[in-house]
């Protein structure tokens, strides 16, 4: 996807509509931080991407912050997780793309609940086109024809798309019939053993096939051993992300490490 020009952003900006919720809503009554994990391009070694996943201040797991998501805060806290990972992305310098984790359910108007990342992407100097919007995993997505009509909005402004956990719910043939992403997420349940499972390496191919010939990019996330990597590989796969490369890392310890890349 060609980058929008600075002319587009500020029209996009100065354009975008609001709601009382973005401008009246109370601010959150917890805090939170994020940890970044690398994606992989295993041909090119080098980091495609970051995704900022969210953790408690002091580096509670996310259910700890999850847990205090509630119908009353959801779409708030949506947009502070949009905010935050945008500042923090700018403030740590990476020069990736970030990937940034959505509620779709939690959004009213596309054009309009996307106003305040736009303002934040050009407050802290981070490119939109460097920026990805994937669904949370695990997510029960209630509309997949809503989910479309999100992400088409999201690629005319400019960001970059995945769906997360293709194959599971609603993220399957279905929705990519109906939008083509930039970026596809192979469900970990097709990634987990798939080197001693053929129907697992059939299915994958075809899905690998089905990206290329569709112009997607594929991630495979949660490659936790060489087993595993190793045949990704074999079938074609050069984005991977997972234990076996990096953990995630908080934001202060981010530069200290290296992805671990088989040879």
């Amino acid at each position: 996807m060609n980058p929008i020009s600075k002319g587009q952003h500020a029209r996009h900006l100065s354009d975008a509509p609001t709601c009382t919720i973005c401008r009246d809503g109370d601010a959150l009554d917890f805090d939170f931080s994020f940890a970044f994990q690398p994606i992989i391009d295993i041909r090119a070694r080098t980091v495609f991407a970051h995704e900022a996943l969210v953790r408690g201040p002091r580096g509670e797991g996310a259910q700890f912050v999850l847990d205090q998501v509630t119908a009353a805060n959801r779409y708030r806290f949506d947009q502070a997780c949009r905010v935050k990972a945008i500042k923090t992305a700018a403030r740590l310098g990476l020069a990736s793309k970030v990937s940034i984790n959505f509620l779709p359910n939690a959004i009213y108007r596309p054009e309009v609940c996307i106003s305040t990342t736009l303002k934040a992407a050009q407050e802290y100097g981070f490119p939109v086109d460097r920026i990805v919007f994937e669904t949370v995993e695990g997510e029960q997505i209630e509309d997949g024809k809503w989910l479309a009509d999100v992400f088409r909005e999201y690629q005319r402004i400019g960001f970059m798309t995945a769906i997360d956990d293709f194959g599971a719910g609603y993220a399957g043939l279905n929705l990519l019939a109906d939008f083509q992403p930039d970026i596809i997420k192979l469900d970990m349940a097709l990634v987990r053993n798939i080197a001693s499972r053929n129907a697992s390496q059939t299915i994958v191919r075809s899905v690998a096939d089905i990206c290329r010939q569709l112009g997607i990019q594929l991630i495979a996330e949660g490659v936790e051993t060489l087993d595993e990597y190793l045949c990704l590989q074999d079938i074609g796969v050069e984005l991977m992300q997972g234990y076996l490369l990096c953990k995630p890392l908080l934001e202060n310890s981010l530069h200290d490490a290296e992805a671990v890349l088989p040879r």
